[in-house]
């Protein structure tokens, strides 16, 4: 790990005025992605701005019957909070099927929504990787490519966004709050927040340069159902290949999004109109434009399965009524 400086702060204009002085620093927070960056150097700041001390730890109600989740709530906090398990509970499913529960509880929210982009090639410092040297050229493509994204991809990348929570908030439509250095805020929703590769494989999100997460915003409960089923290679503790994140309602109507298998939280809208069809026309539509390697083409078809699975425990919960 290269050498850095490091300053606590304690309030928000603190921090970006802190990170505008110093061009190469980087907010912490848990720093549960940060610091295994920083031991690869694959992440070099020059200079750690912590920012645990700013009072951004509140859930609390919005004006329109929603919530406010504070960029540090715990995952542990949110997972747990009783309106969350309420009436947002692919949140708290997404959440529990994550990381162990050491993790967990040093994880904040606003750094859940942060992790890079799973690639075996980005975090190998030997292999040319436009993620880590833009224009060197991405590994994965031709290489070992297995838990690897199937669609949103493009000649640059292919690497996997790899969290659970954020799949849920795509599905309940979230938003994401922020403030600038010069102290402007503002809110983009979370389908917004999240960019594709292109030919900027390095940039995989919309946050301005300085700017810091404050807050999630939840809009009102959906009601129904909350579901959230991950298909992994190992029983717990393990990257998605597949996830389904879904609320669906006994009239058969519902929403769905996917994770494991793009470089972000993966909703069509569209395709949730095909939900009375089955969960392979909902699938048909969503991964219309997909471009798998031979080594994850499963990805597809078991994103299905995973749905069937959802939604047929749906039906059993609605039987049991």
């Amino acid at each position: 790990m290269r050498e850095f400086t490091y300053e606590r702060v304690r309030t928000a204009a603190e921090a970006t005025s802190a990170l505008a002085l110093n061009p190469g620093a980087k907010y912490i927070a848990g720093g549960t992605n940060l610091l295994d960056l920083m031991k690869l150097q694959i992440e070099v700041p020059t200079h750690l701005i912590d920012i645990r001390d700013l009072d951004l730890k509140g859930i609390d109600p919005t004006a329109d019957g929603g919530l406010r989740v504070g960029a540090l709530v715990t995952n542990t906090d949110l997972a747990s909070d009783r309106r969350i398990k309420q009436d947002y509970a692919a949140i708290s499913r997404a959440i529990v099927s994550g990381a162990t529960g050491q993790l967990r509880n040093k994880a904040s929210t606003a750094g859940n929504l942060l992790q890079r982009n799973r690639c075996p090639y980005f975090y190998d410092t030997d292999q040319p990787c436009n993620k880590r040297v833009p224009g060197s050229g991405c590994s994965a493509i031709g290489g070992a490519s297995r838990g690897l994204a199937v669609i949103g991809t493009s000649p640059a990348c292919i690497a996997t966004y790899p969290g659970d929570l954020v799949v849920a908030l795509r599905l309940l439509d979230a938003s994401v709050e922020m403030v600038a250095v010069d102290g402007t805020q503002r809110t983009l929703p979370i389908s917004e927040f999240y960019r594709l590769p292109g030919d900027t494989p390095q940039i995989e999100n919309a946050l301005a340069p300085g700017e810091l997460i404050t807050a999630i915003i939840l809009p009102p409960p959906l009601g129904g159902r909350h579901f959230y089923q991950k298909v992994r290679d190992r029983a717990s503790y393990a990257f998605a290949l597949v996830s389904v994140a879904a609320v669906l309602h006994v009239d058969g109507t519902g929403r769905v999004a996917f994770g494991g298998v793009a470089p972000k939280p993966w909703r069509v809208e569209e395709a949730e109109q095909a939900l009375a069809e089955g969960p392979e026309a909902v699938v048909e539509i969503a991964f219309a434009d997909a471009a798998p390697t031979e080594q994850n083409a499963f990805k597809v078809p078991l994103a299905a399965r995973a749905l069937a699975s959802v939604i047929a425990q749906s039906k059993e919960a609605n039987n049991a009524l």
